[in-house]
């Protein structure tokens, strides 16, 4: 009999027999004329939704389609981190949720999706700087999400070999979420994948929508490389391709699409068990379990859809890597890669109905997709099975931007650039 369940009785079962009965993680399933709900796009937050309808709404008769394969999306292009220290009452709640499911999602998958709660430390190198992060610290803690507040001997205490004092921007404190961390990334697509598979969703890959079929205002499916797919509702999850897919069905979103480069180190011996951010420029770092540093920085400041970067974005890069921590310096890049990021006016995402009845849409992350993702899944999947928002994403709605009700986390305006 095949192993269908991981364990360590499977693993040593299988081991014993030469590991022959190990099946594939899902289907390679075929478009049926009819799906109950059809989901565009099949990264993190396209699984996960489907995985939950299938789990927590019983809604199984549901197509995933992506046009390329599982995980060749910016679930595959990202540095990993997971986290909940935000400020604004909008924003906490839905990503302490998303926190609460990272931390139960092996065992709700029954897959490794190397969780690693190590810590995420916000650095910060000035007064200002310090009430700022001691004001989102207090209102983390007032929704019971968990905050310190370090001085700048707590944090020599973790990270001794930081330039504290030989610096344009000397370390001050910072900012610290034990239980934030790091996730591997392809896992987590596998795992989401596999998980909604068994529930009897249909993963369909290397399969392009190419249009929609609406009808006095009314979604009544997709058009595809491989038919056209007739559906209820359609829920449109697409990251950095959300305004092209849109444009499609006639929307116009407040959403532009820019590149994020990340980067990935030679591996070295254990040197950073955290994730460590630079408050002084965009610059953040941590240490994959193969042992090389992963870290990234600023958007490339150019809309693009395409999943590369440019050169000077590099050197930005690098130069705010060797301000915070000049010993890197030494440790030869490996590789880099661009995930395409959809950016929204206020820098926080849309999960809402469109005004197309049976069309939703959920994007608009800007840098907070990857850490979104469970919760982002659970609430669309509530989204569509219930009509109405989940109470944690309930400020994530489409027309905020008409009615003034802006989710505006860094108080940058209505600048999709710079958040």
């Amino acid at each position: 009999m095949p192993s269908d369940r991981y364990s360590m009785f499977s693993v040593l079962f299988e081991a014993l027999r030469g590991q022959k009965g190990w099946q594939p993680a899902w289907r390679q399933a075929r478009p049926k004329p009819s799906y109950d709900v059809v989901i565009v796009g099949g990264g993190g937050h396209g699984l996960a939704t489907a995985y939950y309808l299938a789990k927590r709404y019983g809604l199984s008769n549901v197509a995933v389609i992506e046009k390329g394969w599982i995980g060749s999306g910016n679930v595959g292009r990202n540095t990993t981190i997971v986290r909940s220290n935000y400020m604004l009452p909008g924003n906490i709640p839905f990503y302490e949720t998303s926190m609460k499911l990272w931390e139960g999602l092996e065992q709700d998958l029954n897959y490794n999706a190397m969780v690693s709660q190590r810590g995420v430390l916000n650095l910060y190198h000035s007064d200002g700087q310090r009430d700022a992060f001691a004001r989102r610290g207090n209102a983390m803690r007032m929704h019971g999400v968990d905050a310190e507040l370090l001085d700048r001997d707590a944090v020599q205490r973790m990270y001794p070999w930081l330039n504290y004092d030989d610096a344009r921007f000397p370390i001050k404190g910072g900012l610290l979420q034990r239980r934030g961390g790091t996730v591997r990334h392809d896992a987590v697509a596998w795992g989401y994948a596999r998980g909604a598979d068994r529930l009897g969703v249909d993963i369909i890959e290397n399969t392009e929508v190419t249009g929609f079929r609406i009808d006095n205002g009314r979604i009544n499916g997709v058009e595809t490389t491989r038919g056209f797919i007739a559906a209820r509702k359609v829920g449109l999850s697409c990251a950095g391709n959300s305004s092209r897919v849109a444009a499609m069905a006639g929307l116009n979103l407040p959403i532009e699409s820019h590149v994020l480069q990340a980067f990935v180190s030679e591996g070295i011996k254990p040197f950073i068990d955290g994730v460590v951010t630079f408050g002084a420029g965009h610059f953040y770092i941590s240490q994959s379990d193969k042992g090389g540093l992963v870290f990234g920085g600023d958007l490339d400041g150019y809309n693009s859809y395409a999943q590369r970067g440019n050169l000077p974005t590099v050197e930005d890069v690098v130069e705010g890597g060797m301000a915070l921590m000049p010993r890197i310096g030494r440790v030869r890049l490996l590789r880099s890669w661009g995930g395409i990021m959809d950016m929204s006016m206020d820098g926080s995402p849309i999960i809402d109905q469109t005004p197309i009845t049976g069309l939703y849409f959920n994007g608009g992350w800007c840098y907070g997709g990857f850490k979104a993702t469970p919760a982002a899944g659970l609430c669309f999947a509530h989204l569509l099975a219930r009509n109405e928002p989940h109470e944690v994403a309930r400020a994530y709605r489409l027309d905020r931007f008409r009615t003034g009700h802006m989710v505006d986390e860094k108080g940058m305006g209505n600048q999709p650039n710079l958040h």
